[in-house]
C-alpha cells in the first residue's frame, strides 16, 4: 500500500454518506434507547421471559390437578414455590451455558433444541434436589408430567416470543442492530472480514478506514479516521492492525479511546478461527482464551446421567438376548465370547473396548488390518453380528463405568488413531469428548472400512461437528436414528 490514499468506505458512496449521520443524529439516539440495553440488560429481560413462562406453567398444572380432584384451584402457593426454584434452576443453566447472549435470538432455528437440553438438565437438577430435601412434598406427584410437558412448552413458546419481538421491533424500526466500524491495514482488515450490510449476526458495519501503513501517513490517516468515525456514531469500533505492532495499537486505542464507543482487537489471521476468544483471568495471570473444553460442567453432568441410566436400562432389558449371543458365538467358533482391545478414550487415556467377538483372530497391536467386505477372518454368526451392530452391545458396559459415552466420535484401533493423528488436521479433537458407541458420522453412513483419506477426513468432519454442536436432544436425535434409520447401519460388514 505505500503511498497509496486512506480507503474510507462507507455503505453510500458520496458526501451524503459524511452528512447523513448528522441529519439522523436524534434518530439514531432514539433507536439507541429502545434497542442499546447492553448485553446484561437483554440477557436480564431473556432470563425473566423464561421464569415467567415456568412459574405459569407451574401454576397451571397445580390449578389443573385442583380442578381436576376436588373440583376447585388449590396450591397455588405450592405451585409457585416450585416453579420458582425449577426457574432459578433454569436460568443459572441458560447463563453457565451462554443462552441469554442476544445472538441466540436472532433467529427461530434451534430454539427448540437448545430449550429442550436447557429444560432436561434444569428438571434433572430440580428432581434430584427435590428427592433430597422433600421441598416438594406438596406438590401433586400426578401433576409431575404434565408441568414437565407445560414447562417446555411454555419455555420454547416463551423463547420463540422474544425471537419474534425482537424482529417485530426491528421492522418497525423502533429497534436496529449494533453498529460496528473497522480501521486497520487494508489486509488485516479483509482477514477480520466484517459483513457489509446486516444479516442474522445481528451487526451492521457502517464505516471501514484502512490506514496507511507508512510510519509519517498512519497519523494523519488515524485522525481522519478517528473523525469519520466520530461522524457516524457507531457502538463498537474494531482494530484491525497486526498484533506483533503493539506500538501502533497503542497509538490506534489511545484516539479511539477520546469515542464514546466499545473498541475491540480484531481477530484477524489464524485468530479469526477463535470466534470463543475471550480474555481470561487465572490467578494474577492474564490471557486470551481461544479454546475451551467442548462440554461445560452442568452439560458433562447432563451427559452422564443419560448415558447412566441408558446403558443401565439397555443392560437390564437386553440382559437375556445378550447371553443368548454370548452362547451362539461359544458354539460357532473356538475362542472367548468378549473381544477386548485397546482404544483412545477422553485425553487420548487408553482404555480396553469390549466387544462381541465376530473374528477368528484377535488383533491388537502395531498393526490391525481393518475388516473388509467378505472377509475370510469374520466368523459365521459375527457377520450376522455385524451387519445388525449387536457386537457394539458389550460397551453398553464401558459406558457404564464411565470409559465411554452412549454417543460420541468413534473409537478407532490405536494403530489407526496414531497414523491420522499426523495426517489430518484436528483429527486429536475428537479426543476431547468420551467415545460413543454410536456418533453422527455413523448415523451418517460414515462407518466400515476406511479406504482412503477421503473417507476418514469426511467422518472427521462430522465427529468434529458434533463435538462442536452438542446437545442433549441431538443425543437423542442421534440414538433413534441409530435404531430406526437404515443409513446408519450402511457399511456394516
Amino acid at each position: 500500500m505505500g503511498m497509496a490514499r486512506p480507503l474510507l468506505h462507507f455503505p453510500n458512496d458520496g458526501l451524503s454518506a459524511l452528512i447523513a449521520p448528522l441529519r439522523h443524529t436524534r434518530a439514531l439516539q432514539r433507536t439507541r434507547r429502545t434497542w442499546r440495553l447492553g448485553p446484561l440488560a437483554f440477557a436480564y429481560a431473556a432470563a425473566l421471559a423464561d421464569v415467567v413462562a415456568i412459574l405459569l406453567a407451574a401454576v397451571v398444572t397445580v390449578a389443573l390437578h385442583g380442578l381436576m380432584t376436588v373440583g376447585a384451584v388449590t396450591g397455588l402457593s405450592t405451585g409457585l414455590s416450585v416453579g420458582l426454584v425449577v426457574a432459578v434452576l433454569v436460568t443459572l443453566v441458560g447463563v453457565h451455558n451462554r443462552g441469554y447472549a442476544q445472538q441466540s435470538y436472532l433467529s427461530l432455528s434451534g430454539q427448540v433444541s437448545r430449550a429442550f437440553g436447557l429444560w432436561n438438565s434444569a428438571s434433572l437438577a430440580a428432581l434430584a434436589l427435590g428427592v433430597a430435601t422433600r421441598a416438594a412434598s406438596d406438590f401433586p406427584r400426578a401433576g409431575l408430567a404434565v408441568f414437565y410437558v407445560l414447562g417446555f412448552a411454555f419455555l420454547v413458546g416463551a423463547r420463540r416470543g422474544v425471537v419474534h419481538g425482537v424482529a417485530t421491533l426491528r421492522e418497525r424500526g423502533l429497534a436496529s442492530p449494533r453498529r460496528a466500524a473497522v480501521v486497520g491495514f487494508e489486509q488485516d482488515i479483509n482477514e477480520l472480514q466484517p459483513a457489509g450490510a446486516v444479516g442474522d449476526d445481528g451487526a451492521e458495519f457502517v464505516c471501514t478506514f484502512a490506514l496507511r501503513e507508512a510510519e509519517a501517513f498512519f497519523a494523519d490517516d488515524l485522525l481522519l479516521a478517528v473523525a469519520a468515525i466520530r461522524l457516524h456514531r457507531p457502538d463498537d469500533v474494531f482494530v484491525a492492525l497486526p498484533w506483533s505492532r503493539s506500538d501502533l495499537i497503542e497509538s490506534s486505542l489511545a484516539a479511539l479511546m477520546e469515542l464514546p464507543v466499545e473498541v475491540h482487537l480484531g481477530l484477524g489471521g489464524s485468530l479469526r478461527l477463535h470466534e470463543t476468544a475471550a480474555i481470561a483471568h487465572v490467578g494474577a495471570v492474564s490471557g486470551l482464551t481461544v479454546t475451551r473444553p467442548p462440554l461445560g460442567v452442568l452439560q458433562q453432568i447432563e451427559k452422564r446421567v443419560f448415558d447412566i441410566l441408558v446403558s443401565g436400562l439397555a443392560l437390564v432389558l437386553l440382559s437375556p438376548a445378550l447371553a443368548i449371543v454370548a452362547l451362539l458365538i461359544r458354539l460357532d467358533s473356538p475362542g472367548p465370547v468378549l473381544f477386548r482391545q485397546k482404544r483412545y478414550g477422553v485425553n487420548q487415556e487408553p482404555f480396553r473396548i469390549y466387544k462381541f467377538r465376530t473374528m477368528r483372530t484377535m488383533d491388537d497391536g502395531a498393526i490391525v488390518k481393518q475388516a473388509t467386505r467378505a472377509d475370510a477372518r469374520i466368523t459365521g454368526i459375527g457377520a450376522h453380528l455385524r451387519r445388525l451392530s449387536i457386537d457394539e452391545l458389550p460397551q453398553l458396559i464401558n459406558v457404564l463405568i464411565g470409559e465411554m459415552s452412549i454417543v460420541g466420535p468413534r473409537p478407532h484401533a490405536l494403530a489407526h488413531d496414531q497414523l491420522y493423528v499426523d495426517k489430518l488436521a484436528r483429527y486429536a479433537r475428537r479426543h476431547n469428548v468420551k467415545p460413543g458407541i454410536t456418533g453422527w458420522a455413523q448415523v451418517h453412513g460414515h462407518r466400515g472400512e476406511i479406504a482412503d483419506d477421503s473417507a476418514m477426513l469426511a467422518r472427521l468432519e462430522h465427529d468434529l461437528y458434533y463435538i462442536d454442536s452438542w446437545s442433549l436432544w441431538l443425543d437423542i436425535k442421534i440414538v433413534w436414528w441409530t435404531i430406526f434409520s437404515r443409513k446408519a447401519h450402511t457399511n456394516a460388514y
